[in-house]
């Protein structure tokens, strides 16, 4: 099941100021079976759009589709929550509940059949490792742990699309590796669409991506067409004057302090100094030049 989304754009009509807000512009892209990131900065649209295709918030004009239905059709909107699996980036959770009292609850608001939850809501445990936690109570867990509870309960009802909003924010390193290693398990049988602002999350488990910047779409296919964008751009030297970072003609990526100086990481469109060598780019360079304001 692929999604289609077509000149889609999403303004938020504002009551108090004259000036509305663009929350997508004309945005137009597909997105295929298996793992597709969705990267950006915060405020880039990446909330709004998830929020569109979930079938949450209607389309100013154009059009989205997940599979052949249209998400803001009154009647085909039904079938699309009916193979959708949602987290969003904050979920709102019973505390007082047991992980398998919520999953529980959480199936009994998808209708599977009561002779299916035990079993479903046993596999999404183990899958999301809370199977030794389920009787524990909601707000016993951990930041990480109710990251994995909120995956197990978008994945009730064997759902064929997955969307998840920011999943990693706030987790310590080990629970990113492990929340990134099940996302991309899952994306083996459904698509499994991953928004993130954190360049590594996109680039540890999605071969395709689209970067989203103000609502508009800066870029939409691999990750290796990607770092083509920013080859022989990206420049790394050692210096011992200060004014680097006052140069409008790069942008500092990374800063180390040497024996020898301060060492740099620009992104430039020409050789910075005499002694900069070009590097290899990463998704993190390749995303920051993608984004960084334009003169023209």
């Amino acid at each position: 099941m692929n999604i289609t989304v077509d000149d889609l754009t999403k303004v938020y009509r504002s009551r108090f100021f004259r000036t509305d807000t663009v929350a997508l512009d004309h945005l137009s892209l597909t997105i295929e079976m298996g793992m597709f990131g969705l990267l950006g900065p915060n405020g880039a649209g990446k909330t709004t759009l998830m929020r569109v295709l979930a079938t949450l918030l209607p389309p100013t004009s154009g059009a989205a589709y997940v599979g052949d239905w249209k998400v803001d059709d009154p009647n085909e909107k039904w079938c699309i929550r009916a193979q959708l699996g949602y987290l969003p980036q904050e979920l709102q959770m019973y505390d007082n509940l047991s992980a398998r009292e919520f999953l529980a609850f959480i199936a009994g608001l998808k209708r599977v059949p009561a002779e299916e939850q035990g079993h479903q809501i046993g596999r999404m445990l183990e899958l999301t490792g809370l199977s030794d936690m389920a009787g524990r109570l909601i707000r016993t867990y951990s930041g990480g742990m109710k990251r994995r509870l909120g995956v197990a309960q978008a994945l009730i009802g064997n759902p064929k699309v997955v969307i998840v909003d920011e999943p990693t924010a706030g987790l310590d390193p080990q629970e990113r590796v492990r929340f990134r290693n099940l996302l991309v398990e899952l994306a083996q049988e459904r698509l499994v669409l991953l928004s993130s602002h954190i360049t590594e999350d996109i680039a540890q488990t999605c071969s395709r991506l689209a970067v989203l910047d103000h609502g508009q779409l800066r870029f939409h296919g691999g990750i290796q067409t990607l770092l083509q964008t920013t080859a022989g751009r990206v420049w790394a030297f050692t210096t011992v004057e200060r004014s680097v970072q006052e140069r409008e003609d790069l942008r500092v990526v990374a800063i180390t302090h040497t024996e020898q100086g301060t060492h740099y990481r620009v992104l430039a469109e020409e050789k910075p100094t005499i002694d900069a060598v070009s590097v290899p780019p990463t998704v993190e360079d390749a995303y920051l030049w993608l984004i960084q304001p334009r003169n023209s």
